[in-house]
């Protein structure tokens, strides 16, 4: 194989990599303003994170065609392989994480006066660390990190701890004024999706860590939290 033809197979590698890279750095921006927008019951905020979402299924649609012309022409094998069909999936993964992120926007727009900020902090609480579960795992596919793709996926029982602990919460605000039900069945439907962002983390780096090391991390055993 030339140089130019190996030139041109690693700039369009990279230029894959990159556009996951981006399509990830959206969804993230999506999680964290989706949660701002609960806080301060900012109602453009979340009409603002909607929006976004598009851009994430055309990175996507983009991403698959890519990927379609790379095993097309280059025939890859190896690493290489591996890389371009972790990428098919983790676009994948990442289009559902906004979706889910969309939703969560979605949902604190309609919202009525019988929220109150407990229950808007709780499901603040929760997004952090899967905003950080999302950031970590971004961070081990830009580096090929299989260590801290692991270290992601073996922190999914915290992501179903904090659920568990929402969903009691809110059952508990239910309880003392039924006036919040709509509300509640509001927030309920955020922890989960929530919880669900947490596990398409994990999916992400399970194949990030298949990508690095060639192997499964699903082979292994995790405990899981029991959820409620």
């Amino acid at each position: 194989m030339s140089d130019h033809i190996v030139s041109a197979y690693s700039e369009e590698l990279e230029r894959l990599s990159a556009d996951i890279m981006k399509m990830g750095g959206i969804v993230e921006t999506m999680i964290v303003d989706a949660s701002r927008a609960l806080g301060a019951n900012d109602l453009e905020l979340a009409k603002e994170v909607v929006l976004r979402d598009p851009l994430v299924d055309a990175i996507e649609a983009d991403a698959e065609r890519q990927i379609v012309s790379l095993i097309a022409r280059r025939q890859p094998m190896g690493h290489d392989l591996r890389m371009i069909l972790s990428a098919m999936k983790i676009s994948s993964e990442l289009e559902r994480i906004g979706d889910l992120a969309k939703n969560i926007a979605k949902r604190a727009q309609r919202l009525d006066e019988n929220v109150n900020p407990e229950m808007r902090n709780a499901i603040i609480r929760m997004s952090q660390p899967v905003s950080r579960q999302l950031n970590d795992v971004l961070n081990a596919y830009a580096t090929a990190n299989a260590d801290k793709a692991k270290a992601v996926w073996s922190s999914d029982d915290d992501i179903d701890h904090h659920y568990n602990s929402v969903f009691r919460e809110m059952l508990t605000y239910l309880v003392e004024d039924p006036r919040r039900i709509s509300a509640g069945a509001h927030m309920l439907f955020m922890a989960k999706n929530l919880e669900r962002i947490g596990d398409h983390c994990t999916n992400i780096a399970e194949f990030v860590y298949y990508q690095a090391v060639g192997d499964y991390l699903s082979e292994l055993e995790r405990p899981k939290q029991n959820q409620v």
